[in-house]
């Protein structure tokens, strides 16, 4: 594990739905990680039903309360957002830091409103040869603001809570991107919901378990200090009626028993996944062990053509190299149901077959 300083070649605004635009829009989507087959008729439904209140300004107390419930917390450490990315942004803007370090590899989007904030970034870059694993002793003390992600998009480490919560210091900000934690069985080394950790914003999404990132709606939990000063950095009105109404839905106890029969359905289908993977271990191609989000990153021989082949059986999967710390030997694959995987098997052995 390495510390870097800010400046890279990387394409930090490079996401997986660029894969399946265009002329990728016919192939078998492997490269976004929201959920197949979301949302529900049930979510569809519900939200459907909010449009007829689209006359009136949004009201976002019901939400907001309705997560407060969810982790047990007051509604003054909640904030609705649109999307988790909104969050990085407001969380650039609002802050004032002098030295922000980015965990990575990892989502880039909070490096980029970092930089686009004006900040100068630096990095801790995970090593493979560690398994993407975090050493809290790498970061350096002088940093004011942590961000990491649990489990961590691309790698699908989960990092123990306890280690996490060891990179707080008074007067540092430790932003945890729990993006995907929903997608893990029992949510195990959450942080959400957790007071006595300090200076703790936890990110969660409901964009990736329930299929809503055209809808774009997240939220954010905080000390109350934290939440009032991103409070006063977004606009007005800034979560529709629609984003509302599925933000209550999807934190009711229908849908928390419906999340959690996915994560455990999801964790199976990761094993198939796996397990299907290792058949190609003697052609050079390598997971990182002990994925437990809803994807797994490869490493392999020629991965940029290997890729640029799949496509052409049918599959888009994930670029790596755009991810600091990641190069082009890398792929990032989302975990399907079980004939989707097999299906990828079969063509990804066709694709390594023509090296």
């Amino acid at each position: 594990m390495r510390a870097e300083p800010e400046g890279s070649m990387h394409d930090l605004r490079h996401h997986g739905d660029a894969e399946v635009r265009d002329d990728g829009s016919a192939l078998v989507d492997l490269a976004v990680n929201v959920r197949s087959g979301t949302p529900p008729a049930w979510l569809r439904e519900h939200i459907a039903g909010s449009v007829a209140g689209l006359a009136a300004y949004p009201d976002g107390r019901a939400a907001r309360a309705a997560v407060a419930a969810r982790h047990g917390l007051p509604v003054e450490r909640v904030l609705l957002t649109a999307g988790a990315a909104e969050a990085f942004v407001l969380l650039a803007r609002a802050l004032k830091v002098r030295r922000p370090v980015v965990v990575h590899p990892q989502f880039t989007e909070p490096e980029a409103a970092l930089r686009d904030a004006g900040h100068t970034v630096d990095r801790v870059l995970l090593r493979e040869e560690d398994g993407f694993r975090l050493d809290p002793g790498a970061v350096p003390e002088a940093a004011d603001l942590v961000v990491i992600g649990n489990p961590t998009n691309p790698t699908s480490v989960l990092h123990p809570a306890a280690d996490i919560a060891r990179l707080a210091r008074p007067g540092r900000t430790l932003v945890v991107d729990e993006a995907f934690l929903d997608a893990v069985p029992g949510e195990r080394e959450a942080l959400a919901g957790r007071t006595d950790v300090p200076g703790l914003v936890v990110l969660r999404s409901l964009t990736k378990t329930w299929g809503l990132a055209g809808l774009r709606i997240g939220y954010v939990l905080a000390g109350p200090e934290a939440i009032e000063l991103l409070t006063r950095a977004q606009p007005l009105w800034p979560v529709s009626t629609p984003a509302l109404a599925a933000a209550e839905a999807c934190v009711g106890p229908r849908a928390l028993a419906e999340a959690a029969g996915a994560a455990r359905r999801g964790a199976a289908d990761r094993s198939r996944l796996l397990t299907g993977l290792a058949e190609f271990a003697d052609r050079g191609v390598r997971a990182v062990e002990g994925a437990e989000g809803p994807f797994v990153l490869l490493r392999l021989p020629h991965a940029a053509a290997v890729r640029e082949r799949l496509r052409a059986l049918g599959f888009a999967v994930r670029r790596g190299d755009t991810f600091p710390g990641l190069d082009q030997r890398w792929l990032r694959v989302a975990v399907r149901d079980r004939g989707t995987t097999d299906a990828f098997l079969e063509a990804l052995g066709r694709a390594l077959d023509a090296d």
